[in-house]
């Protein structure tokens, strides 16, 4: 699972950035409301966990903006604010969780474990398109029934394409969900995986599923069959 996490306290982002990490999380981080807004926006975390109190956009605002724009990531906030009313705020601006500073990390972390435990339970079995399945669990994968023999990040790459079926995909969004900011490898590697599992969907049929969208991305989508 990935997650954002926005945090001004430049001691603590990196405190909660290395425990997540330590837990197996993929993690990014921002230290300002702007930033940290452009990166949720587009729809690549599982759960962000943002201060409230953040310069350029405060964490309120940052939820009320991708609630109305019907994002429905989870949202822990974690705040100095500990008033009734504060945490009621928090809530009633879409927020999933609240947690008032200081706090323990096993306590962060066991609230992550509650507010994706939903989402932990939609990812685990199989999931399909057409004739392309996979087990992200087991990180299996197999196209016309046939096992398909795939590298991780081509692995994640078509998880990522199915879950996003029939949704124009822009690079920079694939990028950022499967290799991450912090990857040392540019944008242009997505097209390079995209040709890699082409060719590995080939011999069953399946290639032309994945569809280019010049100038933008690339999309799943199957059009020789009725499918959804």
């Amino acid at each position: 699972m990935r997650l954002l996490v926005v945090e001004d306290d430049q001691a603590l982002l990196s405190v909660i950035v290395t425990v997540l990490k330590e837990e197996g999380y993929e993690v990014d981080k921002a230290d300002d409301g702007e930033e940290g807004f452009l990166l949720a926006k587009q729809e690549i975390y599982d759960a962000l966990v943002l201060d409230i109190m953040l310069p350029g956009m405060t964490g309120l605002e940052m939820v009320r903006k991708l609630r109305k724009d019907q994002s429905n990531v989870k949202v822990i906030f974690l705040t100095a604010k500990d008033s009734v009313e504060d945490r009621v705020n928090g809530l009633d601006a879409g927020a999933n969780d609240y947690l008032v500073k200081p706090f323990a990390m096993p306590e962060l972390l066991a609230r992550l474990r509650v507010i994706l435990r939903d989402h932990e339970a939609n990812i685990s079995g199989f999931i399909s398109y057409g004739n392309l399945k996979v087990d992200p669990t087991r990180h299996l994968a197999w196209a016309n029934g046939e096992p398909l023999n795939l590298t991780v990040k081509e692995f994640q790459l078509l998880e990522y394409f199915i879950r996003n079926k029939e949704q124009i995909l822009i690079r920079d969004q694939i990028f950022n969900r499967v290799w991450g900011f912090a990857s040392d490898v540019g944008v242009g590697v997505v097209d390079v995986y995209v040709h890699h599992l082409r060719k590995k969907l080939g011999p069953y049929g399946c290639d032309q599923c994945i569809k280019t969208v010049r100038g933008i991305g690339f999309m799943l989508k199957d059009e020789t069959n009725n499918v959804s």
